[in-house]
């Protein structure tokens, strides 16, 4: 990946970073980790607020950590495969980033935390949609926090919040439908511990005895 188109953004964003005060640059050193965990948060919560509704949408919830797993590992495969140098190394006249410039051989090109937070955000607004106005803001802001402390370049995170989403998104749709039915199973199941990963369901209908049936 050729990167020299935005070095010169790397540097004024980076520049921009060095004039801010020590408690905004802590902040943003902060959330470049801490999203990662209120993404995990995030996944429990709507997990568990989807029980009680139909396999789908407890098929969705489930898959949401599970597509955002294998969006990093294809981003992380292809790291491995393109070997693009940190610009905290590679930029010439780009002051000291703000966080330790991570070692040789963990490359830069994607961004495995804006891939990570792409597929997050898009995985939760597949499971519930009100999130958009929550996990769109936090992955750009995740992203563009990498560049800022200055162990990224632009494309990096770019490329990774896009490549993160189209990952997450193909492994939700083509999964759906089969873990779906395994959570039908799973409600029928003796065991307790399966009837709690799927939940209870919701009523639906009654059958010919008028028992409600749940789905």
């Amino acid at each position: 990946m050729n990167s020299s188109a935005t070095s010169d953004l790397y540097r004024d964003i980076t520049d921009f970073a060095r004039t801010t005060p020590s408690w905004f640059q802590h902040l943003a050193e902060l959330w470049t980790e801490a999203g990662l965990l209120l993404f995990g948060a995030l996944f429990i919560a709507v997990w568990w607020y989807a029980r009680p509704a139909g396999p789908r949408a407890v098929a969705v919830a489930v898959l949401a950590p599970l597509a955002t797993a294998v969006a990093y590992v294809c981003s992380e495969l292809t790291k491995s495969a393109l070997t693009e140098e940190r610009p905290c190394r590679a930029v010439a006249g780009a002051g000291a980033s703000l966080i330790p410039c991570p070692p040789v051989g963990d490359w830069s090109f994607p961004s495995n935390h804006a891939t990570i937070a792409g597929a997050a955000a898009i995985t939760l607004v597949l499971a519930r949609p009100v999130l958009a106005c929550l996990t769109v803001p936090m992955a750009l802001l995740m992203a563009f926090s990498r560049v800022f402390v200055g162990v990224h370049y632009p494309h990096d995170v770019a490329v990774g919040l896009v490549f993160g989403g189209v990952v997450a998104t193909f492994v939700v749709l083509a999964a759906a439908r089969p873990v779906g039915a395994l959570v039908m199973t799973m409600r029928t199941s003796g065991s307790g511990s399966a009837r709690l990963l799927a939940g209870p369901g919701q009523v639906r209908t009654a059958d010919h005895a008028g028992v409600p049936e749940r789905v």
